[in-house]
């Protein structure tokens, strides 16, 4: 062999080698991102979501790759949505309730981590806090069993109210221990409760019709993320009734909502992202134990407060974490 035709013959051989060895590189990790209503809504959660993954050590796009889905509130579509992410197929399946009861009842061996407010053990997801078992963890903030409290802080704002709202999403899986515990709660202080059931932003408006036509004075907004996602509408009507309301979390006192009380969903998302990139990264979801809150703020919006004409309490402005002027 000529030596020019060796040498071209070596350099084509070198300049392969970066391909082969690129071809033998492992793919990159999957994570399917699943939410039974829409993701518009949503975006800082994600955010949170992507700053878990970021401290365990996986920027998206760089190392792992996120594939999004979402029911758009139909959650007649979970399973075939549950189905596509498997097939892809993702490392693990990050769901908010719902979702991710989709996602348990469709594999018993791609790992999930759920996100949401409920008991993960009265809701069946897990068998223990500490112990999860089988392919599912997660990061619960507790929103529906801190209804009862609510329900107090409520009435310590609005003490003349002599009956109480419940707006309640009958689709969630909070609903009947959250029910239950606002139901004591308004017996506990003496006074009536009138449930309204939404599923739907028309049953929204019509519950609230219905808790004027009732003579209702102060409202309770219960956990999930239909509600979540219909924030803006239910603030707007609380204001339009002018009818002082309390919710589970901050984003909905942001936007004009009276007050809340509750863990940060945010914060729950970023601890679901780092435990994203454990298991990415070979830890099995049965020795990952569920994530419990620590903190629990109370939020208040002065502004909306004075808009209704009430004068919050000394004893509430001091347990205030948070006061919105």
């Amino acid at each position: 062999m000529k030596r020019r035709e060796f040498i071209t013959l070596l350099g084509g051989a070198a300049a392969a080698w970066p391909l082969a060895g690129r071809a033998q590189q492992p793919a990159m990790p999957v994570i399917g991102y699943l939410r039974s209503s829409s993701l518009d809504e949503a975006q800082y959660m994600v955010a949170g979501f992507r700053r878990g993954l970021k401290e365990a050590g996986y920027i998206e796009g760089e190392n792992v790759a996120i594939e999004f889905r979402s029911a758009q509130g139909r959650l007649d579509r979970l399973p075939a949505l549950v189905a596509d992410l498997i097939r892809h197929p993702v490392a693990v399946i990050i769901g908010n309730s719902i979702a991710a009861q989709a996602a348990k009842a469709a594999t018993t061996t791609v790992p999930i981590v759920f996100v949401y407010g409920g008991d993960p053990i009265q809701d069946r997801l897990v068998a223990s806090i500490n112990r999860p078992g089988g392919n599912v963890t997660g990061v619960t903030f507790l929103g529906s069993t801190m209804s009862g409290k609510r329900v107090e802080l409520l009435h310590e704002l609005v003490p003349q109210a002599g009956v109480i709202g419940a707006l309640i999403d009958p689709n969630s899986l909070m609903t009947a221990s959250e029910l239950n515990d606002v139901e004591a709660a308004v017996r506990a202080l003496g006074r009536d409760i009138v449930v309204g059931n939404a599923a739907s932003e028309r049953e929204i408006d019509a519950a609230f019709a219905m808790f004027v036509q009732r003579r209702v004075g102060a409202v309770f907004v219960g956990a999930g993320p239909f509600f979540f996602n219909q924030r803006k509408r239910i603030v707007a009507l609380a204001a339009r009734h002018a009818l002082p309301t309390t919710y589970q979390l901050r984003e909905f006192v942001a936007l004009g909502g009276l007050m809340s009380y509750g863990a940060s969903i945010t914060d729950a998302y970023r601890q679901a992202g780092i435990y994203a990139g454990r298991i990415v990264k070979g830890t099995r979801p049965a020795d990952l134990p569920v994530l419990q809150p620590t903190k629990f703020d109370l939020i208040i919006n002065l502004t909306t407060a004075k808009a209704l004409g009430l004068a919050v309490p000394d004893k509430l402005l001091a347990l205030a974490d948070e006061v919105i002027e």
